[in-house]
């Protein structure tokens, strides 16, 4: 049975994301129509990566770039009602990501999209993202700026004596939380070790990574948060107290003695907790992310 060239043309694109080209006979205007009313607009968005689609033939929105977003314009253009083209910005969440999401739904950073927070709560796309202009950029300050008109709380917590240099401009949200979404409660980017699929606070925190040969349950297990306040602390350490007595014994108290326990013990006899020498507990625990040497994390 004989196949034609255009039948396995057609195949070949729609198995390899690209699109098949549109004609005026299925509703499309083409970009100069568009032009005629937006023409600024319309010639900015043409500089964006977006508007790249105008002279991309594999893509198949050779000449409907604008269209390629917005749906077909030509009855939008001949009775010039807004009813008659998707406004991003005016639609639903739900339907404005849709169409973004036609073209980045499988890209690595957009995987978590449909279950992530920003999702959840009806944050569209566009209400982060410039599409008819080129952004400001994607720098620190700029990220930073645009997390904390929402996110206020957070941004007030990197106020605090103790904190990430995100107000200094050295780190980003995005260096932690993938805005996108992820399985993970806030959108973390993975910390602990056991599901370590993204780098997170390992990423610059390397040192603390191991694997060791004692480890420090929930280091391995619960991440980083489980001890530390990654937004901001009265603590040097950013640890979740202010004092560490107060932190380490939320798990080392009232369990049950022995190296078979499945919490740590406060041996009453030998830490007399109202002594100050022990009332820094990582004075003598202090490799407490992970020891080659001590199980009790004293070297």
């Amino acid at each position: 049975m004989r196949v034609s060239l255009a039948i396995i043309a057609c195949w070949l694109g729609l198995v390899f994301g690209a699109q098949p080209p549109h004609t005026d006979k299925q509703g499309y205007a083409n970009t100069g129509a568009c032009l005629v009313c937006h023409e600024e607009m319309g010639k900015a968005f043409l500089k964006t990566r977006h508007g790249s689609l105008e002279n991309n033939v594999s893509r198949g929105w050779k000449g409907q770039s604008c269209e390629s977003c917005h749906g077909p314009g030509a009855k939008h253009g001949e009775a010039a009602e807004a009813k008659f083209i998707l406004n991003h910005a005016k639609a639903t969440p739900r339907v404005a990501d849709s169409s973004c999401l036609s073209c980045h739904r499988n890209q690595a950073t957009h995987v978590g999209r449909v279950s992530g927070s920003h999702a959840r709560m009806q944050v569209a796309c566009v209400s982060c993202h410039s599409v008819h202009h080129e952004g400001p950029g994607k720098s620190a300050a700029v990220i930073n700026a645009l997390c904390s008109n929402c996110h206020a709380s957070a941004w007030a917590a990197f106020q605090r004596s103790h904190a990430h240099a995100l107000p200094q401009g050295v780190m980003s949200c995005v260096d932690c939380h993938n805005p996108h979404g992820t399985s993970r409660s806030s959108a973390l980017r993975s910390t602990a070790r056991t599901t370590n699929a993204e780098p997170g606070c390992f990423n610059c925190h390397a040192d603390k990574r191991g694997p060791f040969a004692f480890e420090h349950a929930p280091v391995r297990l619960e991440g980083c948060a489980a001890c530390h306040e990654p937004h901001g602390s009265a603590n040097p350490r950013m640890l979740n107290r202010a004092e560490v007595l107060n932190l380490c014994l939320e798990c080392h108290a009232n369990a049950p003695g022995g190296r078979a326990a499945t919490l740590g013990t406060v041996a009453t006899g030998f830490h007399d907790l109202r002594l100050p020498a022990y009332r820094n507990c990582t004075s003598c625990h202090a490799k407490i992310h992970g020891s080659h040497i001590n199980r009790d994390f004293l070297r």
